[in-house]
């Protein structure tokens, strides 16, 4: 139906684009870290068919040298 469960993920498939990763890359650069997360869930997290919890988006910024207010960001075409 549509119904997004986030409202980061175009904002982290964004980032990790620009660091030229793939989702499986960077699914394996999360469990170097310690972070037991495959790519299947990389993608849900991206299309938003996935809730992201705090701790993973403070995760997912540290990998995509980021920041989880950058990830939070929700692009729309007319800015504020």
């Amino acid at each position: 139906m549509g119904d997004k469960k986030n409202i980061s993920g175009p904002q982290i498939r964004r980032c990790r684009e620009l660091m030229e990763l793939s989702q499986e890359q960077l699914a394996a650069k999360a469990q170097r870290s310690g972070w037991d997360i495959g790519r299947s869930v990389i993608a849900k997290m991206e299309t938003g068919s996935r809730h992201v919890s705090d701790i993973e988006l403070s995760k997912l910024a540290e990998l995509l040298n980021s920041s989880p207010n950058e990830l939070l960001r929700h692009s729309s075409a007319s800015g504020s």
